[in-house]
């Protein structure tokens, strides 16, 4: 992984580089940082492009990446499938061969289809003078573009600035790859993005790209479809979209328990199902946890620190993950389970008479965050289920080392660390919302809290590089509550539509902000859930095999991952009902509990 960055600049006379985003770049990228200027020839341009690289796999590769014929490359990307990386080999290093023999935009797109994992990247083709970009299907590592004063600039990451929305960084979409002819451009001082889409194998449709593009272009900037009618082949299948002959009635009232579910594992219709996902999103952890550098990969009994971390809440997500990472992880290697605690404020007191009135009501501690005198002020929602989530783990394979690291963040260092870094890394992005996941993901992926050691707590910051997240199993499985919501109201049909557009829309909701906030500690997001054979199974499937909403809640969202956990041996945690990271760590609690999810976020505005 690395931060990537280029700046077109059209009046080379007037060329600048905001020294800002170099360094949140630097720290995505520690281990080599290095520019390389082009300069066309007539008419007159200039490509800066600064990369700055996290060692992941194979040999060690700076970059950029320039060839024998001039073309470079910047890649933020892994390749887990797809197209053949040799253990020894670096995928840039092989993304840039593979390119280098192209003479044709066909060809470019072919090689692109062929990669399964996750990338964003700036090509410069020196042939014909061409700038290529883009970002992988689902849009899971990040990409900004902005436009202004002659100059185009992408980068992984950029700076939160008071600057007006004219010029505004926006993400660039996930709708498929974009080309610059940059000899036009410089005629014309315009600039105009040739965009090449995804489409479907076999179908003539492509997705509609046009009206997405066209929201977040840079203003100066113009778009059009490639002429040539080329497209990039989609790494998955199309939705099942197929209706149930009657809808279900619903059972508000069942009750949601392990034998519940072992009582659908045993139905024979079920067991296929749970095995086949079982299988693919094993095979998918697999690629995830093994892809390390070589110095990662060592197997003797003397490495004893983690190489990959789980963003941990004890939730059936990230349970799963657990439990698969430990089948390809040496067993001699702990595994860091990320668990990340906001300060719960003390309750104020009560006036006497309002003690008496709500004497006789039933209280839950998990969900208004009171405490006992004796608790810690740090046991939210997230602390208590990933603390049972734990014992359960250990009962798996007592074994293996599972560092539990708590991580307890108080309302001052999330306010200065907000200020001084967390604003930056959510930018574009603004709502109240991007603000609690951004903030709470940030604290986690740093890693830095507390771990217990023979009944006592010592202090332990994660070194793992590697930081799976549970992200994408909610999207295709139902798990939120507006998924209920829209099944009440219209249906399997309705239930459908609404996870089609969920997927649709998570590169810009969701993977580009993650990406940025995690790589800020110069760690990789991975996301197993969105590998793109587990998509592809899930989205082959009929929606009531994978949910049932007329179960309770507990059971019937992610009802097929239910059932895997309960086949893998995992317990209680297989019935959790989902609950939001900014709920779980309390980080909603600790700023103005009137604010909606999609309000504008203040907060991030002063930063």
């Amino acid at each position: 992984m690395c931060g990537i960055f280029c700046l077109l600049n059209l009046s080379p006379a007037h060329f600048k580089w905001d020294k800002t985003i170099y360094e949140h770049l630097k720290r995505r990228g520690p281990n080599s940082s290095q520019d390389v200027t082009v300069t066309g020839r007539n008419p007159c341009y200039q490509c800066l492009f600064s990369a700055h690289v996290l060692h992941m796999r194979g040999l060690f590769t700076p970059q950029p990446v320039q060839d024998n014929a001039g073309n470079l490359l910047v890649w933020n990307g892994e390749i887990f499938g797809g197209l053949p990386v040799m253990p020894a080999e670096n995928d840039t290093a092989v993304v840039s061969q593979l390119l280098s023999s192209c003479s044709s935009p066909s060809e470019i797109l072919t090689v692109l289809s062929r990669v399964r994992g996750p990338w964003g990247f700036v090509y410069y083709q020196k042939a014909g003078e061409y700038l290529w970009f883009g970002r992988d299907f689902f849009g899971r590592r990040s990409l900004l573009w902005k436009f202004d004063a002659e100059v185009l600039t992408l980068t992984s990451v950029a700076a939160h600035t008071s600057e007006s929305d004219q010029f505004a960084w926006k993400e660039v979409p996930a709708v498929g790859v974009y080309r610059i002819d940059l000899k036009a451009v410089a005629e014309a001082g315009t600039v105009t993005f040739e965009v090449f889409p995804w489409a479907y194998a076999g179908n003539d449709d492509i997705f509609t790209c046009s009206k997405t593009v066209l929201e977040s272009v840079p203003s100066g900037c113009t778009t059009v479809m490639n002429q040539s009618g080329l497209v990039l082949t989609s790494p998955v299948c199309p939705l099942n979209m197929s209706i149930p002959l009657n809808e279900t009635e619903t059972h508000p009232n069942s009750h949601s328990s392990v034998k519940d579910l072992e009582r659908l594992l045993a139905s024979k219709e079920k067991g296929d199902e749970v095995n086949c996902l079982i299988d693919v999103l094993s095979e998918a952890v697999r690629r995830r946890v093994q892809s390390l550098p070589f110095d990662e990969q060592d197997t003797s009994p003397d490495n004893d620190h983690a190489s990959v971390a789980i963003l941990f809440s004890g939730g059936i997500d990230s349970m799963i993950l657990a439990a698969l990472a430990d089948r390809h992880i040496p067993a001699h290697q702990p595994i860091d389970l990320l668990n990340v605690a906001f300060k719960l404020q003390e309750p104020k007191k009560q006036k006497e008479s309002t003690k008496k009135k709500n004497k006789n009501k039933a209280t839950d501690s998990e969900a208004d965050g009171a405490r006992s005198p004796t608790s810690s002020p740090f046991d939210v929602p997230d602390r208590i289920t990933g603390k049972a989530g734990l014992r359960e783990l250990q009962d798996l394979n007592p074994e293996r080392r599972w560092n539990f690291v708590e991580i307890n963040v108080t309302q001052e260092e999330l306010h200065k660390m907000r200020q001084g870094r967390i604003c930056h890394l959510v930018h574009p992005l603004d709502t109240v919302l991007d603000d609690s996941i951004g903030c709470a993901v940030w604290f986690a992926a740093r890693g830095t809290g507390f771990i217990m050691e023979d009944n006592d707590q010592r202090p332990f910051t994660s070194p793992a590089k590697v930081i799976l997240t549970g992200i994408g199993a909610d999207e295709q499985l139902a798990g939120y509550s507006r998924h209920r919501v829209r099944f009440k109201t219209s249906g399997h049909e309705g239930l459908i539509q609404e996870l089609a557009m969920e997927l649709g829309r998570i590169s810009s909701r969701n993977l580009g902000r993650d990406d940025r906030v995690i790589g800020d500690h110069g760690k990789e997001a991975r996301f197993p859930y969105l590998d793109e054979d587990v998509v592809s199974y899930l989205n082959s499937l009929p929606m009531w095999e994978k949910a049932d909403l007329s179960l309770p809640r507990g059971v019937g969202e992610k009802l097929l991952l239910r059932l895997a956990a309960k086949q893998l041996g995992l317990g209680p945690s297989a019935v959790l009902p989902k609950r939001a990271m900014q709920f779980g760590s309390r980080i909603a609690k600790m700023e103005n509990s009137h604010e909606k999810a999609s309000d504008k976020c203040t907060r991030l505005l002063t930063g």
